[in-house]
């Protein structure tokens, strides 16, 4: 669920021309710390200069803000294992490999994306090309099925 500091993160990193993949909230009250994970939209690799671009248009946000304690940390790093969180996530992504956990399916499976389908929202489907005993075998998922997913890396 969206919050407020949600919605202020997105908002920086967007006007400077990033993407938020990942924020998460630890610390403690009065010294939180602000993990942010970001890419960038022409699939490059995050540089430690995109971090420090971003971190400077986040602290410009947050500083004086209502949001964060003022003694807030701030952590602003690469997607690493990139989380697929959302239907625009499955399709920017068509083409590579991803971790799946989707227990009413099967439990977790690696494989290729190979397409999504549906329009209706609740009704998306992704289609993964499976290595089964030596042999590619397409399985179709439901994506609300889809508990936990990111992008692996295939050798």
């Amino acid at each position: 669920m969206k919050d407020a500091l949600e919605d202020v993160v997105a908002a920086a990193l967007d006007a400077v021309g990033f993407d938020l993949v990942e924020l998460r909230r630890a610390g403690t009250k009065t010294r939180p710390l602000i993990e942010v994970r970001i890419d960038r939209r022409d699939g490059a690799a995050v540089s430690v200069d995109d971090c420090a671009v971003a971190s400077r248009a986040l602290e410009a946000r947050l500083d004086g803000s209502q949001l964060v304690a003022s003694q807030y940390v701030l952590q602003v790093s690469s997607p690493g294992e990139r989380p697929l969180k959302s239907v625009a996530d499955w399709r920017r992504f068509v083409g590579e490999w991803a971790s799946v956990l989707a227990p009413e399916s099967g439990g977790r499976l690696e494989g290729k994306i190979l397409a999504v389908d549906g329009e209706e929202a609740g009704k998306e489907e992704v289609t993964l090309e499976l290595n089964q005993k030596g042999r590619k075998v397409e399985r179709r998922i439901a994506l609300a099925d889809v508990t936990e997913a990111r992008l692996a890396f295939k050798l």
